[in-house]
């Protein structure tokens, strides 16, 4: 995103007279006057979307259980990214070529109906279609956000509303789960999904009125160019790319020869998809953009593949309950905010990847340190501690790699590069999972899948098999950060 200058501040307020108003807004920041109503309202609608993730996530297995889907249980998880990666590349197409007010409509639209159709679904079968639909919503939203951050926000500003972004998934990461499991217990499980979508109406009232006043319509319309029609071979790829994910993840699952078969189908679809949407050379670690989309991948793929297996592996290892293991994890919300505040810090920018290179070093300790656990005579909460540092490493890295993103893009292309961004993530997070729980299942963990309790005859080696390759992917992205730049310094 092209920086924005004194100059350029102008040219904004002259389009919006009361913007920038300095007479008025003597403290220009997010919370300020001029920002303070859009802050508020994007803020709400991460803060609605880490609600779900944390209270659908407590609600889903009690869901399997009365819908008798229990077999289809991952693909309630897979449906949603895979058509989440779909929705990401749409959206950078309407984003940059009518603005990001549609999309972010949409997505907030399809999210709600998918939460609903989830939660009044009666077959496992309209339980996953529901999940799909919210994921095709969330990819909408996320990809929107970005495009409006780049667009409302002068550059000065956005560290500070992507630490905003981690804050808001604190208190959901700690009452999401008490909250989702009250209400599940005593009032049923749909009402966890039917519940969420009336958090749509706050955020919706805030942010779209000035969204529309700050960053409505395509880029081209302020110099009288026509704007361009959507490109269809990036939605064909689109389609790729979720379909290819989604066949791997099937391929995984399913540790027989025959599965071979959907997973080079899968791997056909998914390379020459991903080729085609990502920037060029960002499997090379190609300086600039490419490595900042590939550093995004490596980061949130080693880091989901790994804490995803944390609570299951204290829960079989050694005997607490999900409850207990899922709350080893609660503090590195907190202190993945507090990491996404530190890179906010105008001190900071000078220092930002130096800070991203010790964000990732942390990420491949914390993945590295977890499995120590296995052995008996390790305390229990050196995983709680150890995951904290993790998560401030994470929260010093996923920030600064969108303010770097945004920095590098043009304006006309902040969507599709934010489309791009998230895709790593998302596609990071679906083909190490695969790979993890396969690694997990060949290794005879697959047993796990159907216990929670303390005598499940799961192999440490299952468990190392997973934690150990994730935290050689995180300590790949520590040299990753030293590429971030066109030029070496």
């Amino acid at each position: 995103m092209t920086v924005l200058e004194p100059r350029d501040k102008d040219v904004a307020a002259a389009a919006s007279p009361d913007a920038f108003d300095l007479r008025e807004q003597p403290a220009d920041t997010v919370l300020g006057r001029a920002y303070r109503a859009l802050s508020v309202g994007i803020v709400s609608v991460v803060l609605m979307i880490a609600f779900e993730a944390t209270a659908v996530g407590t609600a889903m297995p009690v869901a399997a259980r009365e819908l008798h889907g229990v077999p289809l249980y991952a693909f309630a998880f897979s449906g949603y990214f895979t058509t989440s990666l779909f929705g990401m590349v749409l959206a950078g197409q309407w984003a940059d070529r009518r603005g990001p007010l549609g999309a972010l409509t949409a997505g907030i639209g399809a999210f709600a109906a998918g939460l609903l159709l989830a939660g009044t679904a009666v077959t496992m079968g309209v339980f996953v279609l529901g999940r799909a639909v919210q994921g095709l919503g969330g990819g909408l939203v996320i990809v929107a956000l970005y495009v409006v951050v780049g667009r409302a926000y002068p550059e000065r500003l956005r560290p500070a509303i992507m630490a905003a972004f981690a804050a808001a998934w604190v208190v959901p990461s700690i009452v999401g789960p008490l909250a989702a499991g009250a209400v599940t217990e005593h009032l049923g499980w749909r009402w966890v999904f039917v519940g969420i979508p009336v958090l749509v109406v706050f955020p919706l009232a805030i942010a779209l009125p000035q969204i529309r006043r700050r960053a409505a319509g395509p880029v081209r319309e302020a110099t009288g160019e026509p704007g361009e029609s959507f490109d269809a071979r990036r939605i064909r790829l689109a389609l790729g790319i979720s379909l290819g994910a989604g066949l791997l993840q099937y391929a995984a699952q399913d540790l027989r020869w025959i599965s071979l078969l959907p997973g080079a189908a899968g791997a056909a679809l998914l390379v020459p998809a991903v080729r085609g949407l990502l920037p060029r050379g960002t499997y090379r670690a190609a300086r600039g953009l490419p490595s900042v989309v590939l550093l995004r991948g490596v980061a949130a793929g080693s880091f989901v593949g790994a804490e995803s297996f944390v609570p299951l592996m204290l829960v079989t290892q050694r005997g607490l309950s999900p409850t207990l293991a899922g709350f080893s994890l609660a503090a590195g919300g907190a202190t993945w905010a507090l990491g996404s505040w530190v890179q906010s810090r105008p001190a900071a920018g000078p220092y930002r990847e130096r800070l991203m290179t010790l964000g990732m070093v942390l990420v491949a300790a914390a993945i590295a340190t977890a499995p120590s656990v296995l052995i008996h005579s390790v305390p229990v909460w050196t995983v709680a501690v150890a995951w904290g540092f993790g998560c401030f490493g994470m929260g010093l890295v996923i920030a600064s790699t969108s303010v770097l993103l945004l920095q590098l893009s043009a304006p006309e292309e902040a969507g599709a590069n934010s489309a791009a961004l998230q895709m790593s993530d998302a596609l990071s997070n679906v083909v190490l999972l695969a790979i993890g729980g396969a690694a997990f299942a060949a290794l005879g963990g697959g047993t796990a899948a159907h216990t929670t309790t303390a005598t499940s005859p799961v192999p440490p080696a299952a468990f190392a098999a997973v934690f150990l390759p994730m935290a050689a992917v995180a300590l790949t992205g520590a040299w990753v950060t030293r590429r971030l730049h066109a030029e070496p310094r």
